[in-house]
């Protein structure tokens, strides 16, 4: 399809942050804009508008509680994006993130605009049920009824929620995560790991919430030292995050003091940290295809996962890696002494099927190429 199809046209791309945006959406919105589309991102002013305008977007800030379920704050949400879509008139809206997807898309209604949805993950409500996960299915039946596309990052999220009856086939569609840029995760820019085999670097790369593993993560790394002392064990990501299920500050102070792993804070640049380590860890109890596995495999490391929707998309057992049960930090334990045991050139063999993977599969210009068709379509 040729670029020139899409433009002259107005986009609207909006999600939960604009660290988001800038951090999963930039190649898109790059391709976007040197389609000639004008694209404005909707998101809360989070320290990412600067870098997010670089990228040729126009911004407009937009308050959203992303965490609670106050339906007053919900409702002015929805509000806030109809004023938007009214006085803007987009050719397409992109939602990514719960909250846009379910609000944008219930203004976009009320409005007769194109909506294109990214389902990136079910988040804690789906994941721990109850009556907050039939809150948001009844709000996600709703506000998707009417969508162009909704995307899905793994076919058992879409069949989940083709089974719920949330969205219909013929909406629906599967993305290799949100792609990766091969040239700018390309481990040959770094120099080789040089670490002993007994002296391993793993890391988990995730926003430090308990949903993610990181108490099986820890506890693994307990067992691992017991028997090997000078493995380490590396943590990367936000701390502080409002959730219901936010590891706490102090525990992960505790860790440290006690040497069961390295907090290495947050990072805008995360690989220098992956060509450091020696195998890359992910025991979340369900992703959508989670982003730190795919620059990790980009970056030609192997990984650890949980035996999950997601994890297993990008991890293969024994090609490029080792699936876990999910939950399960014995079973995490054993895996990172499996790759420990392996020879060296082994581990590298692994590292080459991730990069090989990511190749085939998830480079980010699969994704765009189908962003751009639909948004095509919806000016047909």
């Amino acid at each position: 399809m040729r670029d020139n199809n899409v433009r002259g046209q107005k986009v609207i791309i909006t999600a939960n942050t604009t660290w988001n945006l800038v951090n999963f959406r930039s190649g898109l919105i790059l391709k976007l804009v040197e389609s000639g589309v004008e694209v404005i991102a909707v998101a809360p002013e989070d320290g990412y508008r600067e870098r997010l305008e670089r990228l040729g977007c126009r911004y407009i800030p937009l308050a959203m509680d992303n965490k609670g379920t106050h339906p007053v704050r919900d409702f002015q949400l929805m509000l806030g994006f109809l004023k938007v879509f009214l006085r803007e008139r987009p050719d397409a809206i992109l939602a990514y993130t719960v909250k846009p997807n379910i609000y944008a898309s219930l203004a976009a209604q009320l409005t007769g605009l194109s909506v294109i949805n990214n389902i990136s993950g079910l988040g804690t409500a789906f994941i721990r049920g109850g009556w907050m996960a039939a809150l948001v299915s009844l709000l996600y039946r709703v506000g998707l009824s009417r969508s162009k596309r909704v995307f899905f990052q793994n076919d058992d999220d879409r069949t989940l929620f083709l089974d719920k009856g949330l969205v219909k086939r013929a909406q629906s569609d599967l993305l290799p995560g949100s792609g990766i840029d091969l040239a700018h995760f390309n481990a040959m820019n770094y120099g080789a790991v040089e670490n002993n085999d007994n002296d391993l670097v793993f890391l988990m790369v995730a926003r430090l919430l308990w949903d993610k593993g990181v108490r099986e993560y820890v506890d693994a790394a307990r067992i691992v030292k017991k028997r090997y002392p000078q493995t380490r064990f590396q943590l990367l990501g936000f701390l502080d995050v409002k959730n219901q299920t936010a590891v706490p500050r102090e525990d992960v102070e505790l860790w440290v003091r006690e040497g069961i792993v390295e907090y290495l804070g947050t990072s805008d640049d995360v690989r220098p940290f992956l060509a450091a380590s020696d195998c890359v860890v992910l025991p979340s109890y369900r992703e959508g295809t989670p982003r730190s596995l795919l620059e990790a495999a980009a970056m030609a490391k192997p990984l650890i996962a949980a035996d999950v929707p997601g994890c297993r998309e990008v991890v293969k057992e024994g090609v490029n890696g080792y699936l876990c049960e999910v939950c399960n930090a014995h079973d995490l334990a054993d895996k990172m002494l499996q790759l420990i045991a392996l020879p060296s050139e082994l581990r590298l063999q692994m590292g080459t099927q991730s990069r090989n993977m990511a190749e085939t599969r998830f480079d980010e210009q699969i994704v765009i190429r189908k962003y751009l068709k639909v948004i095509e379509e919806c000016s047909q």
